[in-house]
């Protein structure tokens, strides 16, 4: 069993670099199964989830080739599979995208479904809807996802809710259908724009990504491309709210500033001093942490993969925050474990009331999600002694050399390794 040790830091000071994107990174991986030809992928961050699709993509024929940590080549020509293995797709919510690719490439798909952080249910009614207003059939059996066409045609879709996952899916089987598509009410997240980017680079013709409405002419090729994935807000937001939660002064780097509004926004609210360039943000703190309250809403509004992180650095703050999560319905299981380390945090249904505490104290605790993980560790940071975080791989998918990026700006956390407790010990 893997545990990350965390010591409580003094200040944060120092120099990080935010990697790829991994909401980009996992749609546009799927979406290589699209071409007719070799994608070089660059910035792509070095996470657990990006391994897995490539793992799913070399079982069913591609050639996947590691040109450095951060990039690589992707050669779906040889590609003879439309069935993604169940063991790897069930651990991951975006194994979903091969959906929208493989319907688009073979007509055909069969998928496992979402699986990943569970704060929430997870409904794909809107890729349903969007795929069979294209002309796909859909049938779910045994917790697997059947698609068959027998010719995606375009259409006109309005989502009855702005869904990442609907836009991203429906998007991936619209560039080959026949006609034009429409796309209301979608989400604009950076990483839809992203997207919509790379595969117009494979000669798509999409419109309007980052707006309410996406136009898609349907294409009957689309070839091979170099593509350098966006920088990862969210991980750049995780280092902001750590150097903000702690003190000290800290530089962000390799970072898209207009994508980090939101988050640079409400750092400001809470006391920190935050200065931009073309590419990097300064985070700097030495007064007190101020309360502040916080809704969580679909982009342009704050994300909510950044509300763990946030919470954590609120647990300090003078006075009473509240944050209301706009997007998931049960996101704040991570509280549990802030409590076990001082916090004071009461949670009714999609609010969390945080009363400041005067520290934190190092505790053992789990990484109950991906950014819960990120949350406990910026928590362990504030705390006062040692904190053992348990099941870091939900760290793992997200968060590319996360010791070593910490270190970068002063903080002190290591891994350790312990035997696996025999069955008959374990409580």
């Amino acid at each position: 069993m893997k545990k990350l040790i965390v010591n409580g830091a003094e200040q944060l000071y120092g120099e990080v670099s935010a990697g790829g994107a991994k909401n980009a990174a996992v749609a546009i991986i799927p979406a290589t199964v699209l071409a007719r030809g070799r994608c070089v992928l660059e910035n792509v961050p070095d996470i657990h989830d990006t391994e897995l699709l490539f793992s799913m993509l070399r079982a069913m024929g591609a050639t996947v080739e590691k040109l450095s940590r951060t990039s690589a080549m992707i050669d779906t020509s040889t590609l003879t599979e439309s069935t993604v293995p169940y063991e790897l797709s069930k651990h991951m919510r975006a194994s979903y995208y091969f959906i929208g690719s493989l319907l688009g490439r073979f007509g055909q798909a069969c998928v496992s479904m979402p699986g990943g952080c569970n704060f929430g249910v997870r409904p794909i009614d809107q890729h349903i809807k969007g795929f069979e207003l294209l002309g796909a059939e859909i049938r779910i059996e045994n917790g697997l996802i059947y698609a068959d066409t027998e010719g995606l045609q375009g259409a006109h879709i309005y989502f009855d809710q702005v869904s990442v996952g609907a836009t991203i899916n429906v998007m991936l089987a619209a560039v080959k259908a026949s006609g034009m598509t429409v796309l209301e009410n979608v989400a604009k997240e950076p990483h839809i724009v992203d997207l919509a980017n790379f595969l117009n680079s494979m000669g798509a013709d999409i419109r309007g990504a980052g707006t309410d409405v996406i136009k898609i002419r349907g294409v009957d090729v689309l070839h091979g491309t170099d593509y350098s994935i966006i920088p990862d807000q969210i991980e750049a937001g995780t280092y902001m709210a750590a150097a903000a939660a702690v003190g000290g002064d800290v530089l962000v780097k390799n970072v898209i500033p207009k994508h980090l509004e939101p988050i640079t926004a409400k750092l400001r609210e809470a006391g920190a001093t935050i200065t931009e360039g073309d590419d990097w943000v300064r985070v700097v703190r030495t007064g007190a942490l101020r309360r502040i309250n916080l809704k969580t809403m679909p982009h342009p509004g704050f994300p909510t993969d950044m509300q763990p992180q946030m919470a954590a650095m609120l647990t300090c703050a003078e006075g009473t925050s509240i944050i209301t999560e706009g997007v998931w319905d049960n996101r704040f299981r991570y509280t549990e474990q802030l409590v076990r380390m001082g916090a004071r945090i009461t949670v009714d249904g999609k609010v969390a009331v945080i009363e400041g505490v005067k520290g934190l104290q190092g505790a053992p605790v789990k990484a109950c999600d991906l950014r819960g993980g990120a949350a406990v560790i910026i928590a362990g940071l504030m705390a006062k002694g040692t904190t053992e975080i348990e099941d870091t791989l939900h760290i793992e998918r997200g968060y590319e050399n996360v010791v070593e990026k910490f270190a970068c700006i002063g903080a002190d956390l290591h891994y350790i390794t312990l035997p696996d407790q025999p069955l008959s010990e374990q409580a």
